[in-house]
Parts: C-alpha cells; structure tokens; sequence
C-alpha cells in the first residue's frame, strides 16, 4: 500500500469507529406493536390447465408483512417510469391503510441502501440477529428450465416498450431512491437483502408476506426477498395482482397490448407460485377481529 493510500486508510479508522460506536451506544430500535386484526383475502390460484379458483385468506396482521419490490424514483425505460409514477399513489394509500391495522412494510427499493443509511427505517432491518435457514439465502432466483421454456412472454430483449428503447448499459443505473409519493415512516423497514428480510420476519413471528411492485417477470419472481425464495423459505406468499407492472414490449411475443402482457405474467405466477390478491383487500380487516379478547 502506498503512503497516500496508509494514510487515508488511518484517516478513515476515526471516522468508522465513531459510526460504530454511535450505533452501539443508539438505544435498540422499537418495532411495531403486535396488535389483534385479521385481514381477510380473496386469493386467486391458477391449475396446471390455467384454470382460476378462488378461496379465502385469513392472516393476522401481527404475522403479515407487505415488501414493496423496486419501487423506484427513476428508470432506464420511461414508459416504465411512468406507469411506476401512476402506481405509487395507489400503493401508498394501500400500505398505509394496511400499516394503521397493524402490518409490518418492508420497503426494497434494490441498489438504493446508501440513500437510507443510518435511518432508522435501514438500521432496524439490519439489526435483526442472523436466523437459520433451511438453505443458504441468495440475493437472485433467476427461472428454473420448465419456467423459463413456458415464460408466456418474451423479455429477452429487456421488455422496454419505449418507441426508441434505450440500451442497457448497467450501473451506474439512474434510480436513487424509493419513488417519493411512497412513504416510508414509523416501524418500517427498509433492505434489498432476502437475508436480512428473513432474519427480521423471523424474530417478528411473521408468516405471511405480501409482494407488490415491479417488475412482475423480473424482480417480483427474482429477487432474494420475493416470490420464488420466500414460498420456498416456507412463507405464505401472496401478490397484489393490481399493484404490479411486467417489462413487457408489444412488439414481441405473444404481440399483445402491455397490460395484457401483464396479466400473462401474473396468471403464471398464480400457477406456478403463488396466489393474487386485490390491494383493496389489503385496506380492511375481518369487522370485530382488532377487538382485544381478555382471557378468561
């Protein structure tokens, strides 16, 4: 190492124990109370014919987690944007509906994490003590070989469905944040990491987690905290089918309109993964169930 680089190392030592010690000595962060509450759900599931049935769902707040997958301010594809943009308005009157009843909301805005340093929002998510898992946690579950020879659409050219698509070049990638019309407040949590979202469900006692945000052939089934990794983590898993958008250009295959590329992906998911839900589902729950019952 040269002495200009011996240097701004030492220089950095200070710096890093103060963080250290600062979060040692920061009091432990509360989580949300755990309150009485049943949500009820209309979930829809799909059979290897594709055909739907419905049944209900009825999960305890206290034990419900909502993850907000890659939610962000910014992207390479503007249409994309755009429909994100649309959307957040919506799902921030979701969650914060559902977060009055008593679920937990994990926000995962991916290769943001520098912004939400030091919050308490990304300190609590972090905290969580490391909890066994049946298998090692991976930050990516990309399509296993029967998924990916009946993908209904196809998106190997990215899915923009910009007139003139721009090329992908890979980081640094234009996204900072979770998109602001999104709130981030009270007991949230804030991580892009499958781990960390694990050990945190598992020292909350949470169950079941709901899955919405974008994109719903990428990162809803990919990441290490969404769909294909939780349900074989063992959790219930469900997606709010109306607060999810698919990379999907109606110029490829199977050449249908966006939102229909859309509900292509989510019936595949119904089929292979997982139910869907309304969001509106979401904003209730079951009358008389948030009562506390006093033993007898």
């Amino acid at each position: 190492m040269s002495l200009a680089g011996r240097r701004s190392f030492l220089h950095a030592i200070p710096g890093a124990l103060l963080l250290g010690a600062a979060y040692a000595q920061a009091p432990p962060l509360p989580n949300r109370p755990k309150v009485p509450g049943l949500l009820s759900l209309r979930a829809r599931r799909r059979n290897s014919a594709g055909v739907a049935s419905e049944q209900t769902l009825r999960w305890p707040v206290a034990k419900t987690a909502i993850v907000i997958c890659d939610m962000w301010d910014a992207h390479t594809c503007a249409l994309s944007a755009q429909r994100v943009a649309a959307m957040a308005p919506r799902m921030n009157e979701v969650v914060s509906a559902a977060r009055s009843h008593g679920a937990m909301i994990i926000h995962s805005p991916s290769d943001t994490m520098k912004f939400y340093e030091g919050t308490p929002w990304r300190r609590r998510m972090q905290a969580a003590p490391m909890a066994a898992s049946p298998f090692p946690i991976i930050n990516r579950c990309p399509r296993v070989p029967d998924e990916e020879r009946n993908f209904p659409i196809d998106d190997s050219a990215g899915g923009c469905d910009d007139p003139v698509p721009s090329a992908e070049k890979g980081p640094p990638w234009p996204w900072k944040r979770e998109h602001p019309a999104i709130d981030i407040v009270g007991s949230d949590g804030v991580s892009e990491s499958g781990q960390e979202v694990y050990n945190f469900c598992k020292l909350e006692g949470i169950e079941n987690i709901v899955l919405m945000g974008v994109h719903t052939n990428i990162c809803i089934l990919n990441r290490g905290f969404a769909t294909r990794q939780m349900t074989r983590l063992d959790f219930n898993v469900v997606l709010a089918r109306d607060l999810t958008d698919a990379m999907y250009d109606p110029r490829t295959r199977p050449f249908v309109s966006h939102a229909r590329g859309t509900e292509l992906v989510v019936e595949h998911i119904e089929k292979m993964w997982c139910a869907s839900i309304s969001g509106e589902d979401l904003t209730r729950i079951v009358p008389g169930s948030a009562n506390h019952v006093k033993p007898p």
